[in-house]
């Protein structure tokens, strides 16, 4: 690299998307962490924290700031079964920047219950109270006592407890006010054994063989999750361009009973809405796997494997992703009058804008 240039975030996100950033600092310490955004603060100079890049779409000019990437690195429990048997579980607190999966795998390693089902996901620990990541029927929100964060607003370090955390689907206080808190470390509550959490989740209770609500071995389930998402595209592959992706591009819908279109699936929520499946609208709005070469340049498609993520095929922009973003949405909005909301944090761009060319 040039000297004086600093990377660009296409090389930092999963999308492989995103100009360069004006000045780029690396945290390796929760210390460095703090120091560095508020110093940017103190500067007025706008913040991009920078985790695992798998939640991210930037903008085709990059991010006029600073970049400061969360390499923070640290896995440490209460209590350590080898020590003592009969503990029934640890508190396990993990630095935001160590990678979720890895740490996942740790757990399944250590007989630690609870995550196994949100095997395979790409980013960062540190991302995933922000979005209260989920899958195969697990929230972070199940697992979480507390999340320590910098207050941006504050300038001082705070830790809040799950009830403090205001977590919902897809939703916590942290993505509520997405510029006011840096994550620091995660602490989650796991129970120890050899089994996994009761399986809530059809497909995959059908794949391990047992009834939703029964339990399996953690390694089976861990085993059976990374078979389920490598299906769909969702297990990083550098040779594989379903990969090249966000995830799932849009949240699942929670709307008033009525508006759910016969057939869909439809999930009874606390307050009388019902969730249902963007994929299935998706589909049934006529546009199905590896759609998207008709819109705009071509060089992105809904991955082969998953109609729910929006893939670079190879020399993509960011206007070419938010073109197919856009054209999904409408399809969907005039099929069935549902609004389907983007889950990646966009930068520097917008879902209803493209750039001057």
């Amino acid at each position: 690299m040039p000297e004086g240039q600093t990377p660009r975030l296409a090389d930092h996100t999963t999308l492989r998307l995103g100009g360069p950033a004006r000045a780029w600092v690396v945290a390796r310490t929760e210390s460095e962490l703090v120091a560095a955004v508020a110093a940017a603060d103190a500067a007025g100079e706008p913040v991009l924290v920078l985790g695992g890049g798998s939640n991210l779409v930037v903008g085709d000019d990059g991010f006029a700031g600073t970049v400061v990437q969360v390499a923070t690195s640290g896995v440490s429990a209460d209590v350590d079964p080898d020590d003592d048997p009969t503990c029934g579980g640890a508190l396990v607190t993990v630095a935001a920047g160590e990678g979720w999966d890895a740490f996942v795998a740790t757990a399944v390693a250590r007989g630690w219950v609870g995550v196994e089902a949100l095997s395979g996901i790409p980013g960062s620990v540190g991302a995933t109270p922000v979005q209260n990541v989920g899958a195969y029927g697990q929230e972070v929100a199940d697992t979480i006592a507390q999340v320590r964060a910098y207050d941006r607003e504050h300038g001082s370090v705070r830790t809040y407890a799950l009830a403090d955390c205001g977590f919902g689907y897809r939703w916590s206080r942290f993505k509520a006010e997405p510029h006011r808190y840096v994550v620091l470390s995660v602490t989650f509550q796991l129970r120890q054994g050899t089994l996994g959490a009761p399986v809530r989740y059809a497909e995959l209770a059908r794949t391990l063989g047992v009834e939703v609500g029964q339990r399996a071995p953690l390694v089976d389930v861990r085993a059976a999750v990374l078979g389920l998402r490598a299906g769909k595209g969702m297990v990083l592959d550098a040779g594989d361009h379903d990969t090249w992706s966000a995830g799932s591009f849009f949240t699942n819908p929670v709307v008033a009973p009525e508006a759910v279109p016969e057939g869909a699936p439809a999930f009874e929520q606390p307050d009388g809405r019902v969730k249902t499946s963007a994929a299935w609208l998706i589909e049934h709005s006529g546009l199905g796997k590896g759609w998207g070469a008709e819109v705009g340049t071509g060089r992105v498609t809904l991955s082969t494997k998953h109609t729910l993520a929006l893939t670079n095929r190879g020399g993509a922009t960011a206007d070419d992703l938010l073109a197919l973003a856009r054209a999904v949405r409408d399809r969907v909005e005039r099929a069935y009058g549902i609004g389907l909301v983007p889950e990646p944090v966009l930068v520097g761009c917008d879902l209803d804008q493209l750039r001057d060319r």
